[in-house]
């Protein structure tokens, strides 16, 4: 069984990646592998397939046992039964929205890095004080954006965030411009329409685009 701060290293080593995690949606399992390929093939290999749809894992099973390249997490977690499927999927990370005493007390009980949520000060301070110091920042825009995010930063300078929730091309840059934001979350690199489309084309010069935003 891994250390906190194993960890906790493991999930800054997959922010690290790249400046933008993928959060993907996806309803039909034929396009997983095809979509992964392209987003790593643009440079965004830390991908988080979010538990909406009854595919979500066979999705994460398929990415990662055929996309080299790929580090493949699991998202939307908010049960302690989610950590269980995620690591016999094959995933290498978990991200919450938020966090609970039920998820806090399973995180420690399995060797699965995990990424949890917070949207206030008190959430933040609450996790670290269980050794979190990689944390998501969610809803992003909703709750201050980049503003509150560099404001955490002063009295918290040890947490790092990656932001998500109504980030976009438009504006990833304000969160990535600060230095307790090692990347940001989103699901503008993957368009709903381009991947019904199949246009692998697209999602992978969406990628290559979002790899330059942090400049």
């Amino acid at each position: 069984m891994s250390s906190m701060q194993d960890l906790q290293a493991r999930v800054a080593a997959v922010l690290a990646l790249a400046p933008v995690v993928p959060v993907l949606v996806i309803d039909d399992l034929k396009d997983a592998v095809p979509l992964a390929r392209a987003l790593v093939a643009g440079g965004l290999p830390a991908i988080e397939v979010t538990l909406r749809t009854p595919v979500a894992l066979d999705a994460v099973r398929a990415i990662a046992a055929e996309v080299e390249g790929a580090a493949v997490g699991v998202g939307s977690v908010r049960r302690p039964s989610d950590f269980v499927d995620a690591l016999k999927a094959g995933a290498t990370f978990a991200v919450s929205p938020g966090s609970s005493p039920g998820l806090i007390a399973a995180a420690r009980e399995i060797d699965l890095p995990w990424l949890p949520g917070a949207a206030t000060a008190s959430e933040a301070m609450a996790l670290l004080e269980h050794g979190y110091t990689q944390l998501k920042f969610f809803p992003a825009e909703s709750i201050g954006g980049a503003t509150a995010l560099k404001a955490l930063g002063g009295p918290l300078p040890e947490l790092r965030f990656c932001a998500t929730g109504g980030i976009g091309a438009n504006n990833a840059h304000e969160y990535l411009a600060l230095k307790n934001v090692p990347c940001v979350g989103g699901s503008w690199v993957a368009p709903a329409a381009a991947v019904k489309a199949g246009d692998w084309a697209q999602i992978e010069a969406l990628a290559r685009a979002a790899v330059m935003l942090r400049g």
